[in-house]
């Protein structure tokens, strides 16, 4: 079995409610093992050997079924993870102000031309870079007055995505290589 880490988009935001308790249990329930949770944001670590795709599926059909609202997961395994970790074109960032610096899981990659697109339409000192299915965005002057939304990231990039600061990328890695072990 593999670890994997699953990112939801969208909860426990904007009046959609989602208890990591019932996650955990809804998880366990699909048959995955050694399910954890981290924050309230929507960020789970569980063991399987089903394909990240098959269970992106799974998750998004039973998270409908049993809670009545639509919403997506992006799921990784561990050295998918720890791979995007090391991909990071903002080590400076990372060290000196992680908080400020998003690691997003996209669903498709983005063509250069797109992440060009997304840089031309920064209207800040924001800055974006991608690696394969991931984005990372340095927001300098702070994330909630940024120009550089979600909306913004999406409709340029041409796909949908979760993003999760630094810090948290970095917990959910450590949380993954323990049940690794």
């Amino acid at each position: 079995m593999a670890v994997h880490i699953a990112l939801l988009r969208a909860v426990n935001v904007g009046g959609r409610s989602l208890a990591m308790a019932d996650l955990r249990e809804l998880l366990a329930e699909l048959g995955l093992k050694d399910v954890r949770t981290v924050l309230q944001s929507g960020n789970a670590v569980f063991e399987s050997d089903r394909s990240p795709i098959a269970l992106e599926a799974l998750l998004e059909k039973a998270t409908l079924e049993r809670f009545g609202f639509a919403t997506e997961f992006f799921v990784r395994t561990a050295p998918e993870w720890d791979a995007a970790i090391a991909a990071n074109p903002f080590a400076p960032e990372a060290r000196e102000d992680p908080s400020h610096l998003l690691l997003m899981a996209l669903k498709t990659a983005p063509t250069a031309a797109d992440v060009r697109a997304l840089s031309a339409a920064i209207g800040g000192r924001e800055r974006v870079a991608a690696r394969g299915r991931h984005v990372y965005l340095v927001y300098p002057d702070g994330i909630g007055r940024s120009k550089m939304t979600n909306v913004l990231v999406e409709s340029r990039l041409r796909t949908r995505g979760s993003g999760r600061n630094w810090n948290t990328v970095l917990r959910l890695s450590v949380l993954a290589r323990g049940a690794a072990k």
